[in-house]
């Protein structure tokens, strides 16, 4: 646990130079609330992920079953501990408790997203913050040159910024480099530079110019032609302003540089990591899983909602006999709901690290199932007429999906979609039989294949609720496979259009959850043995209360 402490303090603690010291946290915030896995990228990061998640599933889910379930996995090391009496928390707790998270998702983002890594944002020139902080700069230079430009020189604020250089240069070596540490401890020593001073002795612009080739030397190639360009500016106070600028870009250059070289330690130990750390979020905060059990209790009572149905429906069933549900089951089903998930609400603390992630693969399904209703709808309506068309369906999923571009926010209007949709759809399939000298559709035809298309959206479509099911049934069959199984489960039928647009979100999905599972299932196991057994928790209760 002990070797992830430098890069969390690397990255959360950075400070910039005299006007940026609050730039590293507020990128960092930046960074973890708005970060974004896009669905088309390159499956390179979904094999990362997918890779992660194998290495870390070490036994099926029926052996994770009979393991935590058969055993007392509060006597495990990094395991959740017993429930804890209410009581108050301080503010130094609760500080504490979101430094833990803070470091549990910042090392979390790193495993498991192959394209994180921290950049440069500044404030928009014309907004209130960049104004003031423009101002502030140049009030600032403006100072440090009528300084300079006084006779005698004042160079107080100069050797200031000096040291602060020399810190950041030395923060870039790395162990080992003592003969360059040395050189910039001696060149840049600020005692030395001061006793100059008084005597007006000193070479700024030999101290500037030590400092850009020594810049040269530990900055990453990509940052050669601002070094260039700051051998080529002659006024020296726009020569530090620039030098300031140069070390804040290689600062981010080094944070991204010590990123990618952990990323490999941290996807192996992560699982350790992440429990440990929400073990002592837990301990200060003994609430941090009350959402968590609330979504494993409605999963629960949707299982017996589904068992009383089925009873119901048997008039055979023996509604006497004790009704036995898997927790397995529970879980994989409460992971299913993540993908109808109203993100308006809290999702479940164990769950926080994935949240946007999830949030994508819902409305990537959401975008999916439309496509996949129109082709099923146009191919209801016309078939007969395009049977022989060859990949006459991908051309409908070529026409859907622009038009579908960005259905997830507010102000998109589906209904106008799914018109635009109709009207296109339309077209193609007259620009087909033309081709091959048919008569085209119908007024009425065209007016009532658009109609269907159009009511996609409304509640209770029945064309909408059937793709539906089937999707569910697929990201169900895919949780049922032990997470070592790389072979995608049969697509329903229907879904063909958009199997391979299925098959990615499906290991995205299943890379998550089963990764997720490692890290929290002793939570997990803890909650659902109160649940669906409270007699045998009772009585372990009991058989460990001391007797006098």
């Amino acid at each position: 646990m002990r070797s992830f402490v430098p890069l969390i303090t690397l990255i959360s603690s950075f400070n910039g130079p005299h006007a940026t010291l609050t730039f590293w946290r507020s990128c960092l915030l930046w960074q973890l609330k708005w970060i974004r896995m896009p669905l088309n990228d390159e499956q390179s990061s979904d094999s990362d992920s997918s890779r992660l998640s194998e290495s870390t599933a070490s036994s099926s889910d029926s052996e994770y079953s009979r393991q935590s379930f058969n055993s007392d996995s509060s006597s495990k090391p990094s395991s959740p501990a017993s429930a804890s009496p209410p009581k108050v928390i301080t503010f130094d707790e609760l500080m504490a408790a979101a430094k833990n998270l803070t470091d549990l998702t910042l090392a979390h983002e790193i495993a498991v997203n192959a394209n994180f890594c921290i950049k440069h944002e500044d404030f928009p020139q014309n907004s209130f913050a960049g104004t003031v902080k423009q101002i502030v700069h140049k009030a600032f230079w403006d100072h440090l040159e009528s300084e300079l430009n006084e006779d005698p020189p004042e160079y107080e604020h100069a050797i200031k910024l000096f040291e602060e250089i020399k810190e950041i240069l030395l923060s870039f070596l790395t162990p080992g480099a003592n003969r360059i540490q040395n050189q910039i401890c001696e060149v840049l020593d600020t005692d030395l530079i001061r006793q100059q001073a008084e005597h007006n002795a000193v070479d700024i612009h030999g101290l500037a110019n030590y400092i850009i080739n020594t810049m040269g030397k530990l900055c990453a190639p990509i940052r050669d032609n601002d070094i260039k360009q700051l051998k080529a500016t002659d006024n020296i106070v726009e020569l530090l302003r620039e030098i300031f600028r140069v070390l804040d870009l290689m600062k981010v250059d080094m944070a991204n540089y010590t990123i990618q070289n952990l990323r490999p330690y941290l996807q192996r130990n992560l699982v350790d990591y992440e429990r440990t750390k929400f073990q002592e979020i837990l301990e200060e905060t003994p609430s941090a899983l009350d959402l968590t059990t609330e979504w494993i209790k409605e999963s629960i009572e949707d299982e017996l909602s589904a068992i009383s149905d089925e009873s119901s429906s048997s008039p055979g069933a023996d509604s006497s006999s004790k009704r036995i549900i898997s927790p397995t089951l529970v879980l994989n089903n409460g992971y299913l709901k993540l993908l109808q998930w109203d993100y308006c609400k809290t999702i479940p603390e164990t769950l926080i690290t994935d949240e946007v992630r999830l949030q994508e693969l819902r409305e990537k399904l959401n975008q999916l199932k439309i496509i996949a209703c129109v082709c099923l709808i146009t191919n209801n309506m016309v078939g007969a007429a395009i049977v022989d068309v060859p990949d006459f369906a991908d051309q409908l999923k070529r026409i859907s999906v622009p038009l579908l571009e960005g259905m997830n926010k507010k102000t998109f209007d589906l209904k106008e979609a799914l018109n635009a949709i109709g009207v296109q759809v339309c077209s193609k399939v007259n620009m087909s039989l033309a081709e091959r000298d048919l008569p085209t559709l119908s007024e009425e035809m065209q007016s009532n294949l658009m109609g269907q298309i159009a009511h996609i959206v409304e509640d209770n479509n029945p064309v909408s609720s059937l793709i539906d099911k089937r999707i569910q049934f697929f990201m169900r069959s895919l949780l049922a496979l032990p997470s070592f199984q790389k072979c995608m489960p049969t697509m329903p039928g229907g879904l063909s259009v958009i199997q391979t647009e299925m098959e990615f979100v499906g290991s995205q999905y299943a890379s998550i959850v089963n990764f997720n599972k490692q890290v929290y299932g002793p939570f997990y196991a803890n909650i659902l043995r109160k649940l669906l057994f409270p007699e045998a928790s009772m009585g372990k209760a009991e058989t460990e209360t001391p007797t006098n």
